[in-house]
């Protein structure tokens, strides 16, 4: 594998000085806030950490059909995109997999997170409102003293709009396979309204989905206070599309389309209601929250096709107080209802091990009630005039009472024994577990003329998901992990002119207890990985029309022991699906007032797809078009064409059971829409 032509477009980065999606003017780059950082305002320059934002501009303009779309622009970050709207995610990581793959990566919409600690999805960002979306935030690495379990590798934040001055915008497009969306967004001086519909009918055989989603906010002044109550609700069914097999058929025009799972399917439905109190002062913060998710799936990729239905309801807390200008202490709470269901109605077809070790009937049915209590400090020390050192600690306690609403062990649903020794499914004991963690950090930012330099020593950490303790198989009993826990350093320089931002980071982190399914179908804790790279963002204006914006990332992810991942030595070896390289190039131009223009470039490098790297995949690039031309001074017209030059590649390349598998990426498409603004 050449991984010296992945340092090319970095130096050419470098030497166009082209810089990070945040802003190109001064004055406004200086303007801009990272909300989650501490859960509060905070100017991006000012940060300790890498953080990006992907403004309301670019939201717009780049009009994502998939998240993924939109997230592309950020160094450090893949959201691989799976069929219709799922996904999995890589944040200074590779794409994690598996029961708790998604525990590594905290969402958030509106500093609240999607889901409850303990009862992630992989799935999760489509439950956010990201379609109306103000901006999206990354926070790479371990979160701070504000953020608990799951912001391990980086956070995820969906920004919403609040009330404001009066805007009312209406837009309408369609494209290939009969897509077709409609939003609208209604602000107000007290009250936000935003709906999305989409329906597509999907580029595979019996494929396609519905999505609608809801925003509602209201703003009032309530004595000392500032109240912000908001109401976001998400639907989505989708017949979904598995993986094709067979060596680079994502190349085969007869396999494109295929869809080998036509029954899949996957409902999904979700609620949050918060909110937001803050003091006139802004030195106190109180945001009680409810939470909400039910969901229904067939889990099509295991044999015998078993339904799932899992779903959660929370009701939490978060606060924050600042003692003094420099002092900021805060307690959060949440208490979740959660429930896991796995039924099989017809028989497992296969081999007779498989026939007889996985029966139709009801594999899981259990319910866990998860309490989160947690408490952070943090001070933040102006050393001198220019340079600032932040310290913060926060401690957590996670709480499981699970309780078993089937028979106890590996055995059929009535009680009855399986062949082969037992059944497949193992249902444990009902049981309670608590897990106690600690994250700590020591960030700095030294500010010199316009520009940053600054760094982070963190730990972040991530409790056991209910699914890794209670979801066991074969002859595991007892689930006896603990923890993932990360320690992560960075050092980064950032800075602003009137023309130029720019953020170039360097990072190293290693990971204990890392929690995975070992060749024995066990839950174990074993797991050391290394994770270092250098990120560069950068956006540079060449004229007023003309602008230019780039992101690239070198990374390496490596296993740092021998985990029973498989049979044979892998320390040292990439992890699987972690491309080297990764980034892209967005060249803005309007050649008069009326149009704007974006050409835009992605690249996914090679990468391994499995853990003993005899098997890769060899990456891809993508040329994206999108225009805008304002056809009178309310109405616009938009047009997008993804994947211009219709290259064939793959939005993900998987190795199991000894063949290589993909999710089909789609050749070319032409999306237009109309948009009226007033």
């Amino acid at each position: 594998m050449n991984y010296r032509s992945s340092l090319l477009p970095p130096l050419i980065i470098l030497a166009s000085l082209s810089a990070t999606e945040v802003v190109a003017n001064q004055s406004l780059a200086m303007e801009e806030v990272v909300v989650t950082a501490n859960r509060a305002q905070e100017p991006w320059l000012a940060t300790t950490r890498t953080a990006t934002v992907v403004s309301a501009e670019t939201v717009a303009r780049t009009q994502a059909v998939h998240i993924n779309e939109l997230l592309a622009r950020v160094a450090g970050t893949w959201i691989s995109r799976g069929n219709g709207q799922e996904h999995l995610t890589a944040i200074r990581s590779p794409v994690l997999t598996g029961a708790g793959g998604c525990g590594a990566f905290l969402m958030t919409q509106d500093n609240v997170p999607l889901r409850a600690s303990g009862f992630c999805n992989v799935n999760e960002l489509f439950e956010s409102v990201s379609e109306l979306a103000e901006a999206v935030e990354v926070l790479k690495g371990p979160g701070g003293a504000t953020h608990g379990s799951n912001a391990l590798h980086g956070l995820i934040q969906v920004r919403t709009p609040n009330p404001g001055a009066r805007r009312n915008t209406t837009q309408i497009e369609a494209g290939p396979h009969n897509y077709a969306r409609l939003k609208h967004l209604s602000v107000q001086e007290r009250l936000i309204v935003g709906v999305s519909a989409t329906s597509d009918d999907g580029y595979k055989t019996d494929s396609g989905y519905g999505q609608q989603k809801l925003i509602l906010k209201h703003q009032q002044a309530v004595g000392a206070f500032e109240v912000i109550n908001s109401l976001a609700i998400t639907n989505l069914n989708q017949e979904t599309s598995g993986f094709v097999q067979g060596e680079d058929v994502y190349r085969d025009p007869a396999y494109k389309k295929l869809n080998p799972n036509p029954e899949a399917f996957r409902d999904v439905r979700s609620a949050r209601l918060i909110s937001d109190w803050q003091s006139e002062s802004g030195k106190f913060r109180i945001t009680p929250f409810l939470r909400w998710t039910d969901m229904r799936f067939l889990q099509h990729f295991l044999p015998g096709q078993p339904l799932e239905e899992n779903g959660h309801r929370s009701l939490g807390l978060q606060s924050s107080a600042a003692l003094t200008d420099n002092v900021t202490v805060g307690f959060d709470a949440e208490q979740t209802r959660g429930f896991l269901k796995q039924t099989q109605t017809g028989e497992t077809r296969g081999s007779p091990f498989l026939v007889g070790t996985i029966p139709s009937g009801k594999h899981y049915d259990y319910d866990v009630t998860a309490t989160v209590a947690a408490a952070f400090a943090q001070y933040d020390w102006p050393v001198s005039e220019d340079l600032l050192v932040t310290l913060g600690l926060r401690a957590e306690r996670v709480d499981y009472d699970y309780d078993n609403r089937m028979i106890s062990g590996r055995t059929k649903d009535d009680g009855t024994a399986c062949g082969f020794g037992g059944c497949r499914y193992n249902r444990p004991e009902s049981r309670s577990d608590a897990f106690n963690n600690l994250s700590p950090k020591l960030g700095f930012n030294y500010a010199f003329g316009q520009h940053r330099l600054f760094g982070q020593l963190s730990k972040g950490f991530r409790a056991p998901q209910a699914t890794e303790l209670y979801r066991l198989q074969n002859g595991q009993n007892v689930a006896d992990i603990d923890s993932e826990a990360l320690d992560s350093l960075e050092v980064g320089l950032r800075g602003a002119t009137a023309r130029l931002s720019y953020q170039l980071t360097g990072f190293s982190m290693k990971k204990e207890g890392f929690i995975f399914q070992d060749t024995t179908r066990a839950n174990v804790d074993n797991g050391e990985t290394r994770h270092q790279g250098v990120e560069i963002e950068g956006r540079f204006a060449l004229r007023d029309n003309l602008e230019v914006s780039a992101n690239w990332t070198l990374a390496r992810h490596r296993y740092d022991n021998n985990p029973a991942l498989s049979r044979g030595v892998i320390q040292g070896n990439d992890i699987d699906t972690a491309p080297r390289s990764m980034g892209g190039l967005q060249v803005n131009w309007a050649p008069t007032e009326r149009v704007t223009s974006e050409l835009e470039w992605v690249h996914i490098g090679p990468y391994f797809t499995n853990p003993d790297n005899t098997n890769r995949y060899d990456g891809h690039d993508l040329i994206n078009l999108r225009a805008n031309l304002a056809l009178t001074n309310v109405w616009q017209g938009f047009l997008r064409v993804t994947n211009l030059l219709d290259t064939d590649y793959a939005e993900r390349a998987d190795y199991a059971f000894g063949n290589e598998r993909f999710f089909v990426g789609e050749p070319r498409g032409v999306y237009i829409g109309f948009r009226r603004s007033n």
